[in-house]
């Protein structure tokens, strides 16, 4: 290296040493000021976190119960049953009937698919109930 003076070597010495005199450190209130905003910031930030992690929780878990299906409609509308006839051998005055019991048979039907309408109808016998004690 040469030994000549370098003037811009020089400049930057001198302001070096003018930076050094004039350096004050930096008054408290202002440092617990600027300590305080990124406190503030730090803890908003934070906080916003908080909720978008607990909001995002929430709609998971949400969408993860089960949830009950709609019911279902009925695929045929139900049509009303169609009243049921008297016997012959009762009066209305008697009270009310009960439906047609399982053991009516009707007659079987014509060559011609229809059934004749004074064809008797089979029922089985009715069994008779006895009490104990009576005699």
């Amino acid at each position: 290296m040469s030994d000549t003076p370098d003037p811009l070597r020089s400049l930057f010495h001198q302001a070096g040493q003018d930076g050094v005199r004039r350096a004050r450190p930096a008054p408290v209130a202002y440092v617990a000021e600027r300590g305080r905003r990124t406190h503030r910031r730090r803890l908003a930030v934070a906080v916003a976190g908080l909720c978008l992690v607990a909001g995002t929780g929430g709609a998971a878990a949400l969408t993860l119960l089960p949830q009950a299906p709609a019911p279902a409609p009925p695929a045929v509308v139900p049509s009303p049953a169609p009243p049921v006839p008297l016997p012959q051998d009762r009066s209305p005055s008697q009270g009310p009937t009960e439906g047609p019991s399982p053991g009516w048979t009707s007659p079987p039907p014509t060559t011609d698919g229809s059934t004749p309408p004074d064809a008797p109808t089979t029922r089985p016998p009715t069994p008779t109930r006895t009490t104990p004690g009576a005699a």
